[in-house]
């Protein structure tokens, strides 16, 4: 079974961008999973938040939390104020829940070894934090699915293989297999548990079959994903299998292929396997699945299957190019798996169909109307937490909730999310920006730098993350959201990318050209520098890389240039961080006369900060100002300073390099945060 898609301008029209007045999914809160340690945890402990569900009445998420061994609970009364509710420990790691009312159905995973895997299905009163019953489920679960009655469930056994032994292939024994138990009004029956085999139905590794993901329709049907098997089987209610079949394969052009550094989506990827992850039924007769790919494959869409194995719909490289248009595109993914849809949600909210398609490495959830099945339509791309896991929908309650998975705490990042999405009759908020509608597919990402023009246009630069693209972006504002609409790679003369570079400014140079900043770091061979390029991006040789003076050099550090304006004929350049010959709290604003080549500067005093580092990340002349924006390094709860200050030009006289630097003063025009945690993220 394959299936080849082209890249199409059609295709990147599924993406509607923001309504003026239409229903939307905006995103309204974010929960910290370490929110609900009890005082006195060490919070420096990983955390995380994967499978989610919730309680009949909607009002309490309960999530799976594998570092702690906990089921996390949070109150949704006031689902813009989520409050912790605490973990429930579990004895083992929980890997996956259902519930029932106020009864959480728990899969637990027990294993000492891959060889030796075991594990237990236990019943959780999650009103009382008490466990009902308990049964063992002789092997390793990994998903847990109950019957739109309630009456019985279905336990996917993966035994996973480990992946550091046969060349991580499959083929490690024993192999995975499907458990259907009973449900009581006390719990459990654990003596009607059934096991359903599932050996000698897929053509990869036959033997060794690896479930990852079950659901339920309303006939008591249970559809399974075999992952790494790149299969798919129906169970009847009666344990007996109603159909098998091969999850297939797509072929897949127009995509980047290549980890360097670049953007680019001119590659392809012949018969790629899907192998699914995340399964769920649309209606009793067709069901969705996020084709993440394991061993060998991962198309990077998802597709509606028939239960008797059509492909009723394949989403290609379409929802993978939708992320790219918003600067969702995991560069350092594209030659394995892209964005990698991992979880699948369906609903039907306000009367229309849905299914919500989680991308783990884009860190989004696509929004699709499935009312024709064969020709879903994408609605709206939200921006989710890091690692999306698992997904809820509240239709009741007009709700999306995200579980997300990964916990920077380590890279001194964002911290393991559950985020909170309404259904609202507004206007979408997210995106701001978007490629979408140029005349090629423009990727970009790590805006950071920019300038405005003339009739609402902005340009703006990369910085180092795409190292060997480094690009001006032009930006109209005048649409909502802002669009990118053209791009021009930075490059020599012979037409080489200008690599080794770390772009953090921009500003105009008056004849169609531009002045960029480079961040130097003289360890990675990056130099700190001005160039001067022109309408075409294009640095000309000789004068078009201004280096930096001995008496700059002899004092530098990898935090250099971040961000560079003109006033006249003198260039302004911003020093992230204090160097070598600064006082401690102080940082220099750098001069260039482009008439007579003069280095100057004065010292910015910065704000104190409680936590991390505080610097300088762009500057900009507006009217008799320069505007500069000063931060922090925190993010999350942790972020104290994001805002913006203006320093009158009258104040800015530079003095000569090498000695002692007049202090020019601040106003605050405006403290971002509350501008920042208006959008219910981190």
């Amino acid at each position: 079974m394959t299936t080849r898609f082209f890249t199409l301008t059609s295709t990147l029209a599924l993406f509607a961008g923001p309504a003026a007045a239409d229903m939307n999914f905006n995103r309204i809160a974010s929960f910290e999973t370490v929110r609900n340690m009890a005082q006195g945890d060490d919070k420096a402990r990983e955390s995380s938040a994967e499978i989610i569900a919730a309680t009949e009445d909607g009002m309490t998420l309960a999530y799976t939390d594998s570092p702690l061994g906990v089921v996390g609970l949070i109150d949704i009364t006031d689902p813009a104020n989520p409050a912790p509710k605490g973990n429930i420990s579990l004895g083992g790691e929980p890997t996956a829940i259902a519930v029932v009312g106020t009864t959480g159905f728990v899969g637990v995973n027990t294993s000492e070894s891959y060889s030796e895997p075991s594990g237990h299905l236990a019943v959780i009163d999650l009103e009382r934090g008490e466990e009902m019953a308990n049964c063992d489920l002789g092997g390793q679960p990994d998903s847990v699915a109950l019957s739109p009655e309630g009456d019985f469930a279905a336990i996917a056994i993966e035994n996973e293989r480990d992946e550091d032994a046969g060349d991580g292939r499959t083929g490690q024994m024993p192999a995975g297999f499907l458990v259907m138990l009973d449900v009581t009004e006390t719990g459990l029956d654990c003596d009607s548990l059934t096991k359903v085999d599932l050996t000698g139905l897929a053509e990869v590794s036959p033997e060794d079959p690896e479930p990852e993901f079950v659901d339920i329709n309303r006939l008591g049907e249970t559809v399974m994903t075999l992952q790494e098997n790149n299969h798919i089987v129906v169970v009847g209610a009666d344990g007996d299998i109603i159909s098998h079949f091969a999850a297939g394969s797509v072929d897949l052009d127009g995509i980047d292929a290549s980890d360097d550094g670049r953007l680019r989506f001119d590659e392809s990827q012949a018969a790629r396997l899907r192998e699914p992850d995340a399964v769920k039924w649309i209606d009793d007769d067709h069901f969705a699945t996020a084709n993440e790919g394991d061993m060998d494959g991962g198309s990077r869409g998802w597709t509606i299957f028939s239960k008797t194995g059509d492909v009723v719909f394949d989403s290609g490289v379409s929802f993978e190019q939708a992320l790219v248009q918003l600067g969702h595109y995991p560069d350092s993914r594209s030659d394995a798996k892209g964005v990698e849809p991992e979880s699948i949600e369906t609903a039907v909210i306000d009367g229309v169909p849905l299914v919500f398609v989680g991308s783990e490495r884009g860190s989004a959830v696509g929004v699709y109307d499935v009312t024709d099945l064969a020709a879903p339509v994408l609605k709206q791309i939200l921006p989710s937490g890091i690692g999306p896991e698992g997904y809820v929908a509240l239709p009741q309650r007009n709700l999306l909730i995200s579980a997300n998975e990964t916990d920077l705490i380590e890279d001194g990042g964002a911290r393991a999310h559950v985020m909170i999405y309404e259904y609202q009759d507004a206007p979408a908020v997210y995106p701001q920006l978007t490629s979408e509608g140029a005349a090629e597919l423009i990727g970009w990402g790590a805006i950071s730098g920019m300038v405005a023009d003339e009739d609402g246009i902005l340009w703006a630069v990369n910085d180092s993350y795409y190292g060997s693209q480094p690009s001006i972006f032009r930006i109209d504002t005048k649409e909502n959201p802002a669009r990118i609409t053209d791009v021009i790679r930075v490059t020599h003369e012979n037409g080489d990318a200008a690599q080794q570079l770390d772009l953090e400014g921009i500003a105009l140079d008056g004849e169609g050209g531009f002045f960029l900043a480079s961040e130097g770091r003289t360890d990675q061979v990056i130099p700190h520098a001005i160039y001067h390029v022109d309408a075409k991006g294009v640095i000309a040789r000789g004068d078009g890389e201004i280096g930096l003076p001995s008496e700059l050099m002899a004092f530098e550090d990898r935090f250099g240039f971040e961000g560079i304006t003109r006033v006249d004929d003198r260039l302004w350049v911003a020093v992230q961080r204090e160097w070598g010959d600064d006082p401690a709290g102080y940082v220099k604003l750098i001069s260039y006369d482009l008439e007579i080549g003069e280095w100057g500067a004065v010292h910015y005093p910065l704000d104190d900060t409680e936590a991390g580092w505080v610097g300088l990340s762009e500057i900009v002349a507006h009217g008799d100002h320069v505007y500069l924006i000063e931060r922090d390094n925190q993010i999350g709860a942790g972020a104290a300073i994001k805002k913006i200050y203006r320093v009158a030009l009258s104040e800015m006289s530079p003095a000569a390099l090498g000695g002692p630097l007049p202090v020019v003063s601040k106003e605050l025009v405006r403290d971002l945060l509350p501008d920042l945690q208006g959008f219910g993220g981190y």
